[in-house]
């Protein structure tokens, strides 16, 4: 009895373990296909066939490679995958390529859909795009087609008109806009020949090559300083000025500071407060005040402008700085994000004039620890303006204004930083490129901006009050929920490209970690410390930004990698940047007892504050480029060292040492062998000679073309 009832438990055992390798990838399939879209991992489809045994995982995982090589899924990241759509649509953003062909980047497709031009149908680089897609043939690249144009990246293309006595054309900046526009006579509003305009697309008739369009706006002559700028600013769809009925409202805010306000607020007035800021400021922020308490702690005040008390909702000037987002920094000014009567006089934390602030207010001891906090509007009166030079003067032994306050506040930052750097930190500080300009805007040197105390300690009590406000809104006990609330948030990073990172460094001779979050910061931290003032390390720290995720605003919290917080928000730049207005209203209403917003709609406004920083950093790296192509125009000719920046198909990018300007060896001008791009390893091969030009190397290069128009500089080796 006992026997047999033994072997029955034993067969029915056999019969769950033994799933034939052909069933259990069926099953596999299946699953994937009734999941179009979404990822997974082997723990998940084991989970999902409530599959426990090693020896079965393992088969789970050998099936799902099997199945990435042979077309059917692709692996999104390591050990993750995801079904390749035979046929179907998905939607992405068209990515052009020099020879007008393009690729879609999309979340949906596991892989970038190449689209011949011809399959385009009129979409145009970065625009947001409906595709179908052709049937996949083992090994190659998925292929689609355009069928539909959900969004225009850009409204305004960039150009330079020319006119005839019946039409006129505009011929564009943009390497990425690889068609005239054709602009009816009475569409020019008023621009001449040789103009540089901004145009907008009106009709494009499926039939016709070339688009039509008309003039938005007249920028200038090309070449001149002010046009260039306009031009950038317009390319990106950024606006250069503000309209007139903005800056009327504007000046109709009465900048009284009434009893109200007084009873209404904390006092500041009487504590020592400074501000520290870029020597050419005209906002100024953030204000910092530091009093010694009876128990021999300090109290800081980290004070914020109040923006909000002067910009109300539902107003032209709130609805002008939604629009923009942002304040946009090019080279040589700041277009600012709400009119400069508010952002350079009643908001600014002027020296001795009494201001409106949003304040977080510490009390720390000796060790930087924090005892308390508070959080409230507050009205300040700074007693002292300092430029960074100035308070760094001072920091490294030199005498001057509030000597004492200044090495206290510089000494409670450094602890505060050195905690910050052992709780997982990574130490980003990419090299900042500066030029001398004339009074024309013409740039008469390179200079690089150095980050020094004076800057870590602002950084260090903003980043300090953005981390606090964040987990007062967002650090609630287990079982709540969080109210929706506006965070900084910064992903982990790809685990490929850490991978490739990882490969890239040990060239010279350097290693990092990948797996393990803390292994991975301090193995980064390191790497960043160990290249400093070597001449790969604007290439490494370029790598090793690019291998991070991209930190943006979201009602969502993941936490901040890249700072090692797991809340993280920004409420310290008002004047700069809209989403620090969402903030301090958001705490405002929630210190009431407000109920909690909605999220959606404050995702929508997160992701809109994102799209606008990125046009925003675009222009501003589109502001230097021109810049540095207009500098080392009065050098063609001259030989300079360099390191090689980028790899691509079509040749290879070199910085130079000395300023870090960056121009471009095309491919043809190696001409002694058939060279191919192997983008695995960051390099050009020779074919027959195995000459190799990868990311990193030294190289000396002659200047031979400056085309200021494309903001694009021309090399050949030497």
């Amino acid at each position: 009895m006992v026997k047999g009832k033994n072997k029955k438990k034993k067969k029915g055992r056999k019969k769950g373990e033994e799933l034939n390798k052909q069933i259990l990838s069926n099953l596999i399939i299946g699953f994937f296909t009734s999941n179009p879209g979404k990822i997974f991992n082997y723990k998940q489809i084991a989970k999902q066939f409530d599959i426990k045994d090693v020896a079965t995982r393992g088969l789970i995982t050998a099936i799902l490679y099997e199945l990435r090589d042979n077309g059917t899924l692709v692996e999104t990241a390591r050990g993750k995958f995801k079904l390749i759509q035979q046929g179907g649509y998905i939607t992405g953003k068209v990515q052009l390529t020099m020879r007008g062909a393009g690729f879609i980047i999309s979340e949906e497709s596991g892989e970038d859909v190449f689209v011949t031009q011809s399959n385009l149908n009129h979409a145009l680089n970065g625009d947001t795009v409906k595709v179908f897609l052709y049937a996949k043939k083992r090994g190659k690249q998925p292929e689609g087609e355009v069928v539909e144009i959900i969004e225009r990246a850009n409204q305004n293309i960039v150009g330079v008109v020319e006119v005839s006595k019946s039409f006129a054309f505009m011929t564009a900046n943009s390497k990425q806009m690889p068609y005239d526009v054709f602009i009816p006579l009475p569409k020019l509003n008023g621009a001449k020949n040789g103009d540089k305009v901004a145009v907008r697309i009106t009709d494009w008739p499926e039939k016709y090559r070339n688009p039509f369009g008309e003039v938005v706006a007249v920028l200038g002559k090309p070449g001149e300083n002010d046009t260039e700028m306009h031009a950038i600013l317009a390319e990106f769809d950024l606006p250069y000025s503000f309209d007139k009925k903005v800056d009327e409202a504007a000046n109709k805010i009465s900048d009284e500071i009434t009893e109200k306000d007084y009873k209404e607020r904390r006092d500041f007035r009487d504590i020592t407060t400074f501000t520290i800021d870029p020597a050419d400021a005209k906002d100024f922020d953030d204000a910092l005040s530091i009093q010694k308490l009876g128990n021999g702690n300090w109290q800081i005040g980290v004070h914020i402008a109040d923006v909000t008390h002067y910009v109300t909702p539902d107003t032209i000037v709130e609805n002008e700085a939604y629009e923009r987002a942002t304040s946009v920094y090019l080279v040589d000014r700041v277009v600012p994000m709400i009119p400069e009567r508010l952002s350079n006089r009643i908001c600014s934390l002027r020296p001795k004039e009494e201001k409106l602030c949003y304040s977080i207010v510490f009390e720390l001891d000796k060790n930087a620890d924090i005892i308390d906090q508070w959080i409230g509007r507050t009205v300040i009166n700074s007693d002292r303006r300092f430029n960074y030079e100035e308070a760094q003067e001072i920091i490294e032994g030199g005498e001057g204004d509030f000597k004492e306050e200044l090495l206290v506040l510089n000494d409670l930052a450094q602890k505060i930083r050195s905690g910050r750097f052992k709780n997982g930190a990574i130490s980003f500080e990419r090299v900042e490129v500066k030029f001398n300009i004339d009074d024309d805007g013409k740039p008469l040197g390179v200079f690089f901006k150095e980050h020094k105390e004076s800057n870590q300690l602002i950084e260090e009590f903003m980043l300090l009050a953005n981390k606090r406000v964040a987990e007062f809104i967002g650090n609630v006990e287990k079982g709540q929920f969080a109210k929706t609330f506006v965070y900084r948030i910064h992903d982990k990073p790809d685990p490929d490209k850490l991978e490739k990172l990882a490969q890239f460094v040990q060239r010279f001779g350097y290693n990092i970690s990948t797996t393990g979050q803390k292994s991975i910061t301090t193995s980064i931290n390191n790497l960043l410390d160990e290249v400093q003032g070597k001449k790969e390390q604007n290439v490494i720290e370029t790598l090793a930004v690019r291998s991070m995720a991209k930190a943006v605003y979201s009602t969502k919290n993941v936490g901040h990698y890249g700072l090692s917080f797991p809340f993280y928000s920004h409420f310290t730049s008002p004047i700069r940047r809209y989403p620090d207005m969402m903030v301090h209203r958001l705490l405002t209403e929630y210190m009431k007892g407000g109920k909690s917003k909605n999220k959606n709609k404050y995702e929508e406004m997160c992701k809109h504050a994102s799209e606008m920083e990125h046009r925003a950093a675009e222009a501003e790296r589109a502001s230097i480029k021109y810049k540095q192509v207009e500098f080392m125009k009065d050098h063609i000719g001259e030989e300079f060292d360099g390191i090689i920046s980028g790899v691509t198909e079509w040749g290879f990018y070199v910085e130079l040492n000395d300023s870090k300007c960056e121009g471009l060896v095309h491919i043809r001008e190696l001409d002694d062998d058939y060279y191919f791009f192997d983008e695995d390893n960051y390099a050009i091969i020779g074919k027959r000679n195995k000459k190799t030009y990868q990311l990193g190397d030294p190289v000396t290069i002659q200047i031979v073309r400056a085309d200021l128009e494309k903001k694009q500089l021309d090399y050949t080796l030497v």
